[in-house]
C-alpha cells in the first residue's frame, strides 16, 4: 500500500522520484503527487488523482526544479482519492512537506490539540496532523522536531519529511511500515521498496522499527529513537531490474503465471535432492525441539492464508502434528491459546503484511517459535523470525499474486516433509518418492502452460457471467477458494468456493439453469464422491467446467467442459491443479478490459490493518 520515494542530491529530484514512483505502481494507488523545494528555498508542489501519467501531465504544466523531494502512491484510507487529499501534505506555513504510508490511530485527538493550538487542516487525512505535529516542536533542529512528533503519534507508519528551515536534510522514519534507503555517490534516496531505487543503486540499508533516518547528498545518518547513532551493514541486491520488466509478455501477470516452472525449481533448489536429507537453509531445529511443539499455527492473509491451508493438509498427512490456519487480522484478537510449545509459521509474500507482523510479534511474547515463510529478503518479518525459508519467486509485481502463492505451497510442502522426516511419520521410502515427485513438477507446470489456448476458449463464457461458484474436496477445496479470490481480484465477478460436502447443507440452493459451476477432482481417493457433487449441480441447471487428472474421462459424463491436467501425486497436485485456475482468471480479466496488473481498491503488500 502506498508508495514512497525521496531524494536528496546532486542531480534533478523530479524525474528520480517519478522513475521511482513508476517502480511502485504494483503497491496500488488512487493518486499520486511530489513536492521539491527550489532554488529560491521554496516548496512546489504537484499532485494529480489518479494514474502517475496525470501526474506527469501536471509536471508538464508546472514543472518543479530542485535538488531535494519526496513522492508519493497513495492509497485512500482516510478521505477519497482527490487531488486535494494526495500527498504530499504541508504544514498551515507551508514550509513543512511530508508524505505517508500507514495510518494514524490517534489523528483525530492530534486535530484537535492542534486545532487548539492555531493550526489549519483543510484535507480529510490523517496524515496532515503529521506536517504541523513536526512544525509545533520545530525549534531550529529538524531531526529533534520529528523525533518528538513520532512520541505523540499512535499506529503503524513509515513517511519522509523535507523543510525549507534545513534545505539540505531529508529525514524519515519507519514504524511497522517498510522503508530502505538506496546509497549512490551524490545523492541518496529513501523508498518503500527495492525496486523504486534499483536503477539508481543496489547497495540498501533497512530501516528498522523506531528509527530516525537523516539523509544529506553525501551521508546517511540511523539514529535510534533517543537519537543514538546505529551502525547498518549494507545490503547489496543481487536481482536486476529486468526480473521486473514484462519481457515481451502482455501483462506482468501473465509472465509471472509462466515463471511458475522456473521458481518452483529455484525455490527447491538445495533444499530437497534424492537421497539426502531435506535442509531448511539455516533453519536448526533438532528432532527434540520438533517433538516438544503440541501444536502448529499457521497464520497468514488473503492468498498466502490459502497456502497456509495447503499447509495445514500437508503437515497433518506427513507429519501427523496438529495444525490449525489462521487469518492474521482474527488471530490476534481472539486470545489464541499460545506458549513455548507452539510453532507458528506466517506466510507473506512481502515479510510487511501489517496484520501477519502484529500476530507473529503477539506469538513470540507468548513464547512461540516463529518460523517465516517470505519472498523478500530483509524484510521486516525475516528479520523478526526465529527462522526463515525464502521463496525464491524473484519481484513479482502483478497485484495478483500466481507465482509467489506457488513457491509459497512447494514451501510448504517441504517444510511438512522436514517435519516427517525428523518425527519420522512416514516411510524413507515415501519421502524419496513425495521428494521425487516434487522434483518433477516443474515439467508437470510447463505441460499445462502449453495448453494455455486451450484453457483460453472457456473465458468468453465465463466472463458473461454475475457469479461463479467453484467446487472442491480436501486439497481441492483449498484451492478452489484461490482460484475464486483470483477471479474476484482481478475480473470483478463475484464468485464462491464450497467444499463439495457442503452443497446440500445450503449453497446449492443458490444452483439455477446456466449457473457457471467451476469444479476441482484432482484427489483419487475423492473423485467418486466430487462426480457425484458435479451431478448435483448438473441436475439443477448448472454449466459445469471441470479440472481433472489426465485418463479420469469418466468425469466427461456430469461436465460440459474438463480441463485435464499431467499425473502428479495427489498431494502435490495443488500446485498444478492451480495454474488453469489463474489463467482462466487472467483471460476472463483480458476480455472484460480490466486492469489485470492493478486491479482497482487492491494494493500489492497490505502495510495497514
Amino acid at each position: 500500500m502506498c508508495g514512497i520515494v525521496g531524494y536528496i542530491g546532486n542531480r534533478e529530484a523530479t524525474p528520480l522520484i517519478v522513475e521511482g514512483l513508476k517502480k511502485l505502481e504494483y503497491r496500488g494507488y488512487d493518486s499520486a503527487g511530489v513536492a521539491v523545494i527550489n532554488s529560491d528555498n521554496k516548496l512546489q508542489i504537484a499532485k494529480a488523482k489518479g494514474r502517475l501519467a496525470n501526474l506527469e501531465k501536471e509536471l508538464e504544466i508546472d514543472g518543479l526544479s530542485g535538488v531535494i523531494g519526496i513522492g508519493h502512491t497513495r492509497w485512500a484510507t482516510h478521505g477519497v482519492p482527490s487531488k486535494l487529499n494526495s500527498h504530499p501534505h504541508l504544514n498551515t506555513k507551508k514550509t513543512i512537506a511530508v508524505v505517508h504510508n500507514g495510518i494514524i490511530e490517534n489523528y483525530m485527538e492530534l486535530r484537535k490539540f492542534l486545532r487548539e493550538n492555531g493550526y489549519e487542516f483543510i484535507t480529510d487525512t490523517d496524515t496532515e496532523v503529521i506536517p504541523n505535529l513536526i512544525d509545533f516542536y520545530y525549534n531550529g533542529d529538524l531531526v529533534e522536531a520529528v523525533t518528538e512528533a513520532t512520541k505523540k503519534l499512535r499506529g503503524g507508519y513509515a513517511f519522509g519529511v523535507i523543510s525549507v528551515d534545513e534545505p539540505d536534510k531529508l529525514v524519515a522514519v519507519r514504524k511497522d511500515c517498510p522503508l530502505i534507503v538506496g546509497l549512490k555517490e551524490g545523492g541518496n534516496f529513501i523508498a518503500s521498496d527495492i525496486p523504486a531505487v534499483l536503477n539508481e543503486t543496489r547497495d540498501v540499508y533497512f530501516i528498522e522499527d523506531d528509527e530516525i533516518v537523516v539523509l544529506t547528498k553525501d551521508s546517511v545518518k540511523i539514529l535510534t529513537e533517543d537519537g543514538k547513532e546505529v551502525n547498518r551493514d549494507v545490503y547489496h541486491v543481487t536481482w536486476n531490474a529486468d526480473a521486473a520488466e514484462k519481457g515481451g509478455y502482455d501483462h506482468f501477470m501473465l509472465k509471472e503465471i509462466f515463471e511458475q516452472p522456473k521458481v518452483t525449481r529455484d525455490t527447491m533448489t538445495s533444499r530437497i535432492a534424492l537421497g539426502e536429507d531435506i535442509t531448511l537453509d539455516k533453519i536448526n531445529l533438532t528432532t527434540e525441539q520438533l517433538k516438544s511443539f503440541s501444536k502448529i499455527y499457521i497464520v497468514a492473509c488473503g492468498t498466502a492464508y490459502h497456502a497456509g491451508l495447503i499447509g495445514k493438509y500437508a503437515i497433518e498427512k506427513l507429519a501427523k502434528i496438529p495444525v490449525e490456519v489462521d487469518i492474521a487480522s482474527e488471530f490476534r484478537y481472539r486470545d489464541p491459546l499460545i506458549n513455548e510449545k507452539t510453532l507458528l509459521i506466517v506466510i507473506s509474500q512481502s515479510g510487511e503484511t501489517a496484520d501477519t507482523l502484529a500476530a507473529m510479534r503477539l506469538a513470540k511474547k507468548k513464547g512461540a517459535r516463529v518460523i517465516a515463510v517470505t519472498n523478500v529478503v530483509g524484510s521486516t518479518v525475516s528479520r523478526e523470525a526465529d527462522d526463515v525459508f525464502y521463496t525464491w519467486a524473484g519481484p513479482e509485481i502483478a497485484v495478483a499474486s500466481t507465482k509467489a502463492y506457488t513457491t509459497q505451497l512447494v514451501a510448504m510442502y517441504i517444510i511438512a516433509l522436514y517435519l516427517a522426516q525428523h518425527m519420522k511419520t512416514i516411510s524413507n521410502s515415501e519421502i524419496e518418492e513425495l521428494k521425487k515427485a516434487l522434483i518433477e513438477l516443474p515439467e508437470k507446470e510447463e505441460e499445462i502452460l502449453k495448453n494455455a489456448e486451450k484453457i483460453k476458449k472457456h473465458a468468453e463464457k465465463v466472463s458473461k457471467e454475475n457469479d461463479v461458484f467453484y467446487l472442491g474436496r480436501g486439497f481441492d477445496y483449498a484451492v478452489a477458494m484461490e482460484g475464486s479470490l483470483k477471479l474476484k481480484e482481478i475480473s470483478y465477478i463475484h464468485s464462491e468456493a464450497y467444499a463439495g460436502g457442503e452443497l446440500k447443507h445450503g449453497p446449492i440452493a443458490l444452483i439455477e439453469d446456466g449457473t457457471v459451476v467451476i469444479a476441482l477432482a484432482s484427489q483419487e481417493s475423492l473423485f467418486e464422491k466430487m462426480v457425484s457433487n458435479i451431478k448435483e449441480v448438473k441436475t439443477r441447471g448448472a454449466y459445469v467446467i471441470s479440472v481433472a487428472m489426465e485418463g479420469k474421462t469418466a468425469i466427461e459424463d456430469t461436465s460440459d467442459e474438463v480441463i485435464y491436467l499431467p499425473r502428479v501425486n495427489p498431494v502435490l497436485a495443488p500446485i498444478a491443479t492451480v495454474i488453469p485456475l489463474q489463467l482462466l482468471s487472467y483471460y476472463i480479466a483480458i476480455i472484460k478490459g480490466c486492469d489485470v496488473d492493478k486491479p482497482r481498491n487492491l494494493a500489492k503488500s497490505v502495510t495497514v490493518e
